[in-house]
């Protein structure tokens, strides 16, 4: 349990840590966005895959490769549901220096939101990851989203300074969405910690969600400002960073 929590504050503090990122560089390139947000991309494809998609067959018995398939698709329905009730970064903001400064604040507000709801099924992932009692690939998975939220929590800070919005309370807003992680993780540890039953639906379930943002959001964000190219081999080279990290882990 004190790795779980050690974890999930490590998970939530990426966010904190992106967000101080934020205040001190305010104006970062695109370019240089889309490389880190790609590479962090692979790390969690190769997480979700190697981390919560694979062992979900293994634990699923005879029919897991069904049981798998319907917890994939569950949580990317899961997330699809939550971007129609609240749109999630590129639909609402994208990373625009312009866009940020003619934005209002209620659109702001509703934008770090989005992340903070997000949030919340990206830290059930990693806690979930625990259930297997394989530390070093739920650190791998853990990693993954916390090098995720890293560009995620500087893009909260320019918006909301931008819209008037005091230091003070904007570190505020990146400290909650920070929280709802580390809330997500224990969530999904709890859960999977009293129903060992669910442990391959949810693993399939968790691997679907980090599935659908890095095909929704990642990846079409790290292909809109023309880096393309840079794009796709920073994603390449953080996958086969996990791959290579799980081959000399397991």
């Amino acid at each position: 349990m004190e790795m779980v929590l050690l974890t999930a504050l490590g998970v939530g503090g990426a966010t904190i840590f992106g967000s101080l990122m934020g205040f001190a560089f305010k104006h970062i390139s695109h370019r240089f966005s889309d490389i880190v947000l790609s590479f962090a991309a692979g790390v969690m494809l190769s997480a979700a895959v190697l981390g919560l998609i694979l062992p979900s067959l293994d634990y699923g018995g005879r029919y897991g490769i069904l049981v798998t398939v319907a917890g994939i698709f569950a949580g990317a329905m899961c997330l699809n549901l939550i971007d129609k009730l609240v749109p999630h970064l590129h639909r609402l903001m994208g990373t625009d220096t312009e866009t940020h400064k003619n934005t209002n604040l209620d659109k702001v507000l509703l934008f770090v939101t989005a992340i903070a709801i997000h949030n919340l099924p990206e830290g059930i992932a990693a806690g979930v990851s625990f259930g297997t009692e394989d530390t070093s690939q739920a650190m791998m998975i853990a990693f993954g989203i916390a090098l995720q939220n890293i560009p995620e929590g500087m893009v909260i800070i320019g918006p909301m300074l931008a819209a008037g919005v005091s230091p003070g309370k904007t570190f505020a807003c990146a400290l909650v969405t920070g929280l709802i992680e580390v809330v997500g993780t224990l969530v999904g540890y709890w859960a999977v910690s009293i129903a060992s039953a669910l442990l391959p639906f949810a693993l399939a379930f968790a691997g679907g969600t980090m599935l659908y943002v890095i095909s929704d959001e990642m990846i079409p964000e790290t292909h809109a400002h023309g880096s393309e190219t840079g794009a796709t081999y920073a994603l390449l080279a953080g996958f086969c960073v996990m791959l290579i990290s799980d081959v000399l882990l397991g």
